[in-house]
């Protein structure tokens, strides 16, 4: 497994071996040894998500609070994406700024998001299916959403057009209102 930091050095873009020929192809998409190698971290990872969603659907951004914040360990085994993290960490020097990666059936690629980041995705193939991995599990009250298009933060989305929301979503709150980590 191959690991690189990006901008933000918390958050991590995996890119795991994959073996293939002619049949097809095997990976592990988690081995707990082998992302600790590559990232020093050893998550407990205690609920996994799948999910489906149509070209042009934007998720996010979406983050819980204490005590339910979770680390988040993304992929996407049908479709691509484009996949963001935001960092919320009022004391951090990257408050405000964002990192984003291209994830993919085809390119296998995973990003470790860590609690204190707000995260969304919008579909860039007919369809995408998205799994996540996450450190703490569903909570309604300590979950926020975040406007996916705040100027303060200024996200630059691949996207022809207006993206498909949720009614959640079309309420986020700019980064200056939002609950966020100290």
């Amino acid at each position: 497994m191959q690991a690189v930091r990006l901008a933000i050095p918390e958050v991590v873009l995996l890119t795991p071996k994959v073996f293939g020929d002619d049949r097809g192809f095997f990976y592990e998409s988690f081995n707990a040894r082998a992302f600790e190698a590559a990232t020093g971290l050893n998550p407990d990872f205690v609920q996994d998500n799948h999910s489906r969603s149509s070209k042009h659907v934007l998720r996010g951004l979406h983050y819980q609070l204490p005590p339910h914040a979770q680390g988040k360990l993304v992929r996407v085994v049908q479709g691509e994406v484009f996949d963001v993290a935001v960092d919320i960490r009022r004391s951090s020097p990257t408050f405000g700024q964002w990192v984003g990666a291209h994830l993919s059936a085809a390119n296998h690629n995973q990003l470790w998001i860590p609690s204190g980041f707000a995260h969304g995705f919008i579909t860039l193939s007919e369809t995408a299916e998205f799994l996540y991995k996450t450190t703490d599990f569903y909570s309604t009250h300590s979950e926020r959403c975040i406007a996916w298009n705040d100027p303060q933060i200024g996200i630059e989305w691949p996207a022809e057009g207006a993206p498909l929301l949720s009614g959640k979503d079309q309420q986020g709150l700019p980064l200056a209102e939002a609950d966020v980590f100290e």
